[in-house]
Order: structure tokens, then C-alpha cells, then sequence
């Protein structure tokens, strides 16, 4: 039996519908991400989940129970928001503590597991401090460890990095994603960060105008997209229409194809049907843009060393991994 198992769930806002007819399983101690667009319904999704957005027809079972009828807080589930909601009157134990009051645990017990849970988000040290004398990374894992101490069922992570700033974010995507195969904790996380899906998820939910599209790992949901959404939304496909597709391969093809940046090669070696439009530096990739019989494309090389960049202008030859290439309906 699956952990949880949404069946057939339908949303609507003034006759607007947001998601209709969503149908999805989770094992226990899996992470989950709901990856989409703005407006997708990804959000109201995971809130239908907390309890904290009324569905209108449908089930979300629960280790086999229906918690539809239940009120939130009676589902056992944590949930951690992009706004941290801390009590500013409150130190960090305090904060932490809140839920276990609520739930009258004992002052012992109290005391015990919220130590034992600081020490897990590396915040032991910071107990007695208040909100303002803590930057948003460390706010954001006093919300992560409130949820965590009441030992929730399922926690759930509505976009809670995206305010944070990159270097921030990295680090404590790793850190969640630590604490959470630690406690073997089932996990649904909420973005639009393509690349925190792919470094966080177990398994991928994408979703568009309230669908799931495609489900599966972050190497199938990016090696193989399953249409031009997903394939524009996971990296950043060279999507090319059938005569496109036809004049670049010289060969007739039936349908689009998706080409992605990484599996084009350059080279000085060939015949020069290849100009240099531009190029960005992206890090530890150089991205051209190129164009090749008529067909404009991204191609990304790594970036080793300053003396193997083409500049813009300049003729190559270009190399296709045929075997990557992707069709898309």
C-alpha cells in the first residue's frame, strides 16, 4: 500500500478550475517535488494536502486513511512555508517548542526533543536568540525544525529557499535533504527551481496548468520530455520545428525535436558550417549561440581553459550526438 495516495482530486476558485483529476502515489520516506510555473497549482495543491485548502471532490489518503474530513491539525502533517512565520516575541526554543505546547507534551519531553532537533538544523547554539538577530537562512531551519519536532507523518516545503539568496539556498537545500533521508521522513517539496527539483527529488511531479505532465527521476524527466513544455521548462532545450529538425539533420524528419546544449560539440576539425553568433559565460560552461544551416542553437562546452574559446565570428564545425536527440509531441 502506498504511504500516500491522492485520488482523483479536483479544485475550483469562482468556477475557475486550478487542478482536476489529480492522481498520484508516494512510498514512505520518498521526497517528492510538485515542480512547476507560477499558477500551475502546485501550491494550492500542497495546501489541499495540509488541510489548509478545502478540495472539492476527491481523496488523499494517508497510510490508507481519508483525511479529507480532517481538520489540519489532526493530519499529522508539517509544514514548512517560504515566509517563516516565527513569533518574534519568541526565542528560537520557544518557537520551536510552540507545536509540542499546543499538543501538551511535557515540559521534559519538551525540552528534550527540541534540543535534539536544533542540534539537527545546526542551531543549538542559537536557542535563546530571537527572529531579528537571525539571518533567513537560519529563520527559515527554525521553520524547519518547528515542523520536525511535533514528528509529523509528512512534512511538507512550500518554496521555502526562494527568498533566501543562491549561495544560502544551496546550502540548505543540501541540509534538508540530509535531515530528511536521516529520519527516512516522507517529504512533498513545492518549487519552480528546475534545478532544485533535479538535485533534491527522488521522484519529479511536473505540473502545468493544473496537470501533472510528466512524472518520474530527474534523469528521466530530463534526458526524455515528453512535449514541448516539458521539455522548455527542464533545462534549456534547442526545441526545433520539422523543417528546422530537417535542414539541421538533412534528412526529412516527422516531428519536433528537442536537442539538448551539453550534447552538441565545436570544433576547429571538419567542414566549417558553423558561425559564432555570441557566447555567455555561465560559470564553469561557455554557452554559444550558433547558427548552422539556417537553424539557430545553444551549445554548452566547459569552460577549461581561456585559450579554447571561439570568439564571435569565427566558422566551426559542429557535432551531433545523434542518439540524444529527442521527439517531442
Amino acid at each position: 500500500m502506498s504511504f500516500v495516495s491522492v485520488e482523483h482530486l479536483q479544485k475550483t476558485y469562482s468556477a475557475t478550475p486550478v487542478f482536476s483529476d489529480i492522481n498520484f502515489t508516494i512510498s514512505k520516506g520518498e521526497f517528492v517535488t510538485l515542480l512547476g510555473p507560477s499558477g500551475c497549482g502546485k501550491s494550492t495543491l500542497l495546501r489541499c494536502i495540509a488541510g489548509l485548502t478545502p478540495v472539492d471532490a476527491g481523496q488523499i489518503l494517508l497510510e490508507g486513511q481519508d483525511i479529507v474530513p480532517l481538520s489540519p491539525q489532526k493530519r499529522d502533517i508539517g509544514m514548512v512555508f517560504q515566509s517563516y512565520a516565527l513569533f518574534p516575541n519568541m526565542s528560537v526554543e520557544q518557537n520551536v517548542a510552540f507545536g509540542l505546547r499546543m499538543q501538551k507534551v511535557s515540559a521534559n519531553d519538551t525540552q528534550k526533543r527540541v534540543a535534539e532537533v536544533l542540534q539537527l538544523v545546526e542551531l543549538n547554539d542559537f536557542a535563546t536568540r530571537y527572529p531579528h538577530q537571525l539571518s533567513g537562512g537560519q529563520c527559515q531551519r527554525v521553520a524547519l525544525a518547528r515542523s520536525l519536532v511535533t514528528r509529523p507523518r509528512l512534512l511538507l516545503l512550500d518554496e521555502p529557499l526562494s527568498a533566501l539568496d543562491a549561495r544560502i539556498r544551496k546550502h540548505l537545500r543540501e541540509q534538508i535533504r540530509a535531515i530528511q533521508r536521516e529520519l527516512g521522513l516522507t517529504t512533498i517539496f513545492v518549487t519552480h527551481d528546475q534545478e532544485e527539483a533535479l538535485v533534491m527529488s527522488d521522484r519529479i511531479f511536473l505540473m502545468n496548468q493544473g496537470r501533472i505532465v510528466q512524472s518520474g527521476n530527474a534523469q528521466s524527466l530530463y534526458a526524455a520530455p515528453v512535449d514541448v513544455f516539458a521539455a522548455g521548462f527542464i533545462g534549456n532545450y534547442n526545441l526545433l520545428d520539422v523543417d528546422a529538425a530537417s535542414r539541421l539533420l538533412q534528412h526529412p524528419v516527422s516531428s519536433r525535436i528537442a536537442i539538448r546544449p551539453e550534447t552538441l560539440g565545436l570544433s576547429l576539425h571538419g567542414e566549417p558550417d558553423t558561425l559564432i553568433l555570441s557566447h555567455s559565460l555561465l560559470g564553469n560552461v561557455i554557452r554559444y549561440r550558433v547558427e548552422v544551416r539556417g537553424v539557430e542553437l545553444l551549445v554548452d562546452v566547459l569552460n577549461r581553459s581561456p585559450a579554447d574559446l571561439y570568439p564571435d565570428g569565427q566558422r566551426v564545425s559542429l557535432s551531433i550526438d545523434n542518439s540524444t536527440l529527442c521527439e517531442v509531441a
